[in-house]
């Protein structure tokens, strides 16, 4: 009986955590992004980090992040500031993002579109404590070839 309550415990755990809002795809990995870059919740908010997709040599690129509620509005950046650090094979650079219209925030580094690349964004919006989220941008570029038999 003890093993039955404990099944029937877990299945409903599993059921909430898969029926709760923020359980579904908020790590920005099924979710599809608006503007073609990748997604991730961090507090309340929603971030969207678009960055250079053309190239392996660093290079002058821009970062570009587009800032929302969990339900995909529009959040104002005015005032806000914001900082990408960005990880590509063995470099690490740090592009300051300011706001650039509505709920965007732009800034430029020099980097390598590999990927490999991991960027660790902290955004601060205006009255609001900084939120931090990571991404893996380019990660969907590493996607396994199928193996040839010989």
């Amino acid at each position: 009986m003890k093993r039955i309550q404990s099944s029937i415990f877990a299945a409903a755990v599993c059921a909430l955590a898969l029926a709760s809002p923020s359980a579904r795809a908020h790590g920005g990995e099924a979710e599809k992004a608006p503007h073609g870059g990748q997604l991730r919740e961090a507090g309340i908010f929603h971030f969207e980090l678009v960055v250079a997709k053309d190239g392996t040599e660093a290079k002058e690129s821009p970062v570009v992040v587009f800032v929302t509620d969990r339900v995909g509005a529009k959040l104002s950046t005015v005032g806000a500031s914001a900082t990408a650090t960005i990880l590509a094979g063995k470099t690490k650079v740090s592009a300051n993002l300011v706001p650039d219209g509505e709920n965007r925030m732009k800034g430029a580094a020099k980097y390598a579109s590999t990927p490999d690349m991991k960027v660790v964004l902290s955004v601060t919006l205006a009255g609001k404590a900084a939120e931090q989220a990571r991404f893996t941008p380019l990660a969907a570029a590493k996607v396994a070839q199928p193996e040839h038999k010989h």
